[in-house]
C-alpha cells in the first residue's frame, strides 16, 4: 500500500471515529498529507495516529489532535487566522485550505522556520506566512483576528494572543504543565472584552515558549 493509500485510510478513520465532523476539514487532510511535512525517513510512519519527530526535538502531531483542534476553531472562508507553533507547516497548510486566504504563522526556532518553508513549497502551498519570533506575543501587524490556534502549552493564557482576538473570536490552546499533560482550552472573547473559556480535556503538547508563556 503507497503512501497516499495508508492516508487516506487514516482519513477515513478519523471519519468513522467522529473525530473528523466536517467535510471541509476531510477535504483538507486529503489535500495536504501529513507525509509531505515530515522528514524522508519519517514518512512511511506519516500514516500513524501518533506525533512524530521534526529536527530540533520538535514533534508534529498526531493526526486525531490536529483534527479537534481544527473542528474546534470552526474556521471558514475568508477568517484571518493566527498559528502560534509552525512547526513541520502541516498545520498551516491545512488551515490555509479551510479559510482559503493568507494565514500567519509564528515560529521561533529557525531550523523550524526553513523547514517549514521548504515543507509549504513542496506541497504547493502559497497563501502561509510563516514569521520568525516569539509566538506568545502574537502578531500586531495583522491583528485582530477571527481565531489564534496554538500548537505548544503554555502555563496560562497569553494576554497579548486574547488582545488580538476580535470579539467574538476564538483561540485554541493547551494551558496546563510544562513536560506533562494541559487541558485543551477554547477561549471565546465576548463584546465587553471579557472572555469564556471551554475546557474540551487533557492533551499532551511540547512547551510554549516564550516572553508569556515558559521560560527557558
Amino acid at each position: 500500500m503507497n503512501l497516499d493509500e495508508l492516508w487516506r485510510r487514516t482519513v477515513e478513520n478519523l471519519v468513522r471515529e467522529g473525530i473528523i465532523r466536517s467535510e471541509a476539514v476531510r477535504r483538507a487532510f486529503l489535500k495536504y498529507p501529513r507525509y509531505l511535512f515530515v522528514e524522508e525517513k519519517y514518512r512511511k510512519y506519516a500514516h500513524l495516529d501518533e506525533p512524530l519527530p521534526i529536527p530540533a526535538g520538535q514533534t508534529v502531531s498526531a493526526p486525531h489532535m490536529v483534527a479537534i483542534m481544527l473542528e474546534l476553531a470552526e474556521l471558514k472562508p475568508g477568517m484571518n487566522v493566527l498559528e502560534i507553533g509552525t512547526g513541520s507547516g502541516w498545520n498551516a497548510a491545512l488551515i490555509s485550505e479551510l479559510v482559503k486566504t493568507d494565514v500567519y504563522t509564528v515560529e521561533r526556532i529557525p531550523e523550524l522556520v526553513e523547514f517549514a518553508r521548504r515543507n509549504l513549497e513542496r506541497a504547493g502551498v502559497k497563501n502561509v506566512h510563516v514569521i520568525p519570533g516569539d509566538g506568545t506575543l502574537g502578531f500586531p501587524p495583522k491583528a485582530p483576528y477571527d481565531r489564534i490556534i496554538v500548537t505548544a502549552g503554555a502555563p496560562d493564557i497569553p494576554k497579548p494572543l486574547v488582545e488580538q482576538l476580535k470579539p467574538g473570536g476564538k483561540l485554541i490552546i493547551p494551558v496546563g504543565s510544562y513536560h506533562l499533560w494541559q487541558d485543551l482550552l477554547e477561549v471565546i472573547k465576548l463584546e465587553d472584552g471579557s472572555i469564556k473559556v471551554k475546557n474540551h480535556g487533557g492533551v499532551a503538547f511540547v512547551p510554549l515558549i516564550g516572553e508569556h508563556g515558559w521560560r527557558e
